[in-house]
């Protein structure tokens, strides 16, 4: 693949009326961020950009991080906060099979309830995993995704519930994960950075960010 996505580091402006309406609601953010990405994307817009994103919150500064194979950051709503646009290529590239990296990704670890023989026609309510049950989860994933887990540190984030007529009524429980692994599968792995892994891509889930581990 030659056209790697690009990755937007914005730094939200605090004092923005658009950055507080969208710390509040992740219908309003995920409006936001699909301002960034090209006009005629047909019915999947978020798809077709390959549009993924992550909030990163700490006691003094919010950052959003915007990943898709074409971004205008330039786009957003005046003043919302300062972006750096760089190619994700170099990291693509250093994939290989045995390379140990640290990851960072926010998950919405869920299952679909198992229903009884008489309501096998019904589609099953989603039930969202913590603890045990959502590192289990996430290990599974990684391992679909091509990544060995050594190291899974879990942080509960706030929930989020889509808002508007058109919304679903589901709410999200993000986790967001941090650790160390090994790539066994860079093809595999390449995917799952691109198309992002799990449910909640319109409200902040997914968006894997690899980084070479350094030797201690």
């Amino acid at each position: 693949m030659n056209d790697y996505p690009v990755i937007a580091r914005i730094h939200l402006n605090p004092h923005s009326r658009d950055v507080q309406r969208d710390l509040r609601d992740a219908t309003q953010m995920h409006r936001t961020v699909m301002r960034t990405v090209p006009d005629g994307l047909g019915d999947s817009p978020r798809r077709q950009a390959g549009l993924l994103y992550r909030l990163e919150e700490n006691d003094t500064f919010s950052t959003l991080l915007v990943q898709g194979s074409s971004l205008n950051p330039a786009l957003l709503p005046a003043d919302y906060g300062n972006a750096e646009v760089k190619s994700l290529a170099p990291m693509f590239s250093a994939l290989r099979k045995g390379l140990a990296v640290r990851y960072r990704i926010v998950l919405n670890p869920a299952k679909r309830e198992r229903l009884s023989l008489e309501e096998k026609n019904k589609r099953g309510k989603i039930i969202a995993l913590s603890g045990a049950d959502a590192d289990q989860w996430w290990h599974r994933r990684a391992a679909d995704a091509g990544l060995q887990l050594h190291v899974l540190t879990p942080t509960s984030l706030d929930p989020v519930r889509p808002r508007g007529r058109q919304a679903t009524p589901m709410r999200h429980s993000l986790l967001r994960y941090d650790g160390t692994a090994t790539v066994t599968d860079p093809t595999t792995l390449t995917e799952a950075v691109l198309t992002g892994i799990g449910r909640g891509k319109p409200y902040g889930a997914g968006l894997l960010s690899l980084a070479p581990a350094t030797a201690a």
